[in-house]
C-alpha cells in the first residue's frame, strides 16, 4: 500500500501543505524557483513549514530548476511528452501539456503491461497528431532518447512480449506506426535537456 506524503511548498503559486502530488505540483510547476519537499509524517511537514527551506535543503530536498531561468531555453511554443510505468512492465499512462503553463493537452491510460519506453513512443506520436489535428508545427519534447529514435525510424523497437493484458497498447502501436508512415511530420522531435531546465513540465511527479 503506498504511503502517504506530506509537500511543503515554501515557494509556489501558493504557499502550504499539500496532501497529493497532484495538488502540489500545481503549485510548482513552471513556477520560476519554486522550493518545495515531501515529508512522511504531517507533523514533521508542519515543523518544516514554520521554519526556514534551506534548513532541510539536504539530498532529498528540491530545489525546482526552470527552463525559464536557462542560458538557452525550450522553443516555445512546444508540447512536453512524458510516460510513467509503475513496474516493468506495469500499469502505464502518458501525457502531453504545453511547455509554457504546463496545461494538460491529452492523456492515456492507465494500461495494464507496458514499460516506460513505450509510453514515451507514444506518447510523441500522440503529441505529433494533435499538433497536426490542430494545424500547428510546434516541436515535441521528450526525455527518452530511445523513444525520440523510434519515432524518427518509424518503428516501435520494444522488447516487451505481447500478452492477452496488453493487446490493447500493441494495437496502439501498431497505430502509431501506421500514423507516421502516412503523415508528413513538420515537427520537430526534440530532447528535453533535464540536467539544464529542470523537470519535464510533463513529468508526472512519482520518482
Amino acid at each position: 500500500m503506498k504511503s502517504q506524503k506530506y509537500y511543503v511548498v515554501w515557494k509556489g503559486r501558493r504557499r502550504g501543505i499539500y496532501t497529493s502530488w497532484k495538488d502540489c505540483s500545481e503549485q510548482v510547476n513552471g513556477f520560476t524557483g519554486a522550493l518545495y519537499k515531501s515529508f512522511e509524517t504531517r507533523a514533521e511537514a508542519e515543523s518544516a513549514f514554520q521554519g526556514t527551506s534551506s534548513y532541510f535543503m539536504g539530498s532529498s530536498a528540491v530545489h525546482l530548476p526552470h527552463w525559464k531561468s536557462a542560458l538557452i531555453k525550450p522553443a516555445i511554443p512546444s508540447i512536453c511528452v512524458d510516460a510513467a510505468c509503475s513496474g516493468v512492465p506495469g500499469p502505464l499512462e502518458w501525457r502531453g501539456v504545453e511547455t509554457d503553463g504546463a496545461r494538460q493537452l491529452f492523456h492515456s491510460g492507465p494500461f495494464p503491461d507496458g514499460t516506460n519506453n513505450v509510453g514515451e513512443f507514444l506518447a510523441i506520436v500522440r503529441g505529433l497528431s494533435w499538433l497536426a489535428e490542430n494545424n500547428l508545427a510546434w516541436p515535441v519534447y521528450s526525455d527518452s532518447n530511445n523513444a525520440i529514435l523510434w519515432v524518427k525510424i518509424k518503428k516501435c523497437r520494444t522488447k516487451l512480449a505481447h500478452t492477452r493484458n496488453n493487446a490493447p497498447l500493441f494495437e496502439l502501436i501498431s497505430r502509431a506506426e501506421t500514423w507516421l508512415n502516412q503523415n508528413k511530420v513538420p515537427s520537430q522531435v526534440l530532447k528535453w535537456e533535464t540536467r539544464t531546465w529542470g523537470e519535464n513540465p510533463a513529468d508526472f511527479g512519482r520518482k
